[in-house]
């Protein structure tokens, strides 16, 4: 009897490739469409005029807005020239896509696909509007975390992914 040839990383031949790509993209755009989703609404509906408003003793909606990185850094520059940030972003994208195309983790995948989706969702705020809406305002005893978004939540929640895919470690990429 002849051993069966080893299964690729992509999840197999045919059926299973197809599918990993499919949940890829769709998780993607999942994320991109609800952090756009959160932030129109914000716009064009909870802030007119603009305010802030408490939720709970330590959470409010404020919008802002971080021409920045991450917690504002770099704004100066980035407010000068908004579309290189905007450039890296969408490399990076790339390389993350082509990543979890070729991680036979699921959880790897998934957190790729959320941090991709996270990143699109404020690389077009950047590119339509200088600067990426924030709103999400935790609070406690006076003191603020920076204000974030969606955006941010789907990247967090892909990093968590990617550490238990590290914890656990039963993925394994392909190498080129």
């Amino acid at each position: 009897m002849m051993p069966r040839p080893a299964k690729p990383a992509w999840g197999g031949v045919g059926g299973g490739m197809k599918r990993n790509a499919f949940q890829i993209v769709a998780i993607c755009a999942l994320a991109f469409m609800a952090d756009q989703a959160t932030k129109w609404l914000i716009l064009n509906v909870v802030m007119i005029p603009p305010r802030i408003i408490g939720v709970t003793p330590f959470f409010n909606l404020r919008l802002g807005f971080n021409s920045g990185i991450s917690f504002g850094l770099f704004s100066d520059f980035f407010e000068r020239h908004p579309l290189v940030l905007a450039a890296v972003k969408l490399v990076i994208v790339f390389g993350l896509m082509i990543w979890a195309f070729r991680s036979s983790s699921r959880h790897e995948r998934l957190g790729l696909a959320l941090i991709a989706g996270g990143a699109l969702g404020n690389t077009l705020d950047r590119h339509r509007q200088g600067a990426v809406t924030d709103f999400l305002d935790f609070y406690w005893n006076g003191w603020h975390y920076p204000t974030f978004n969606m955006a941010d939540v789907f990247i967090t929640l892909g990093a968590g992914m990617l550490m238990i895919a590290s914890l656990r470690g039963t993925g394994k990429t392909v190498a080129t």
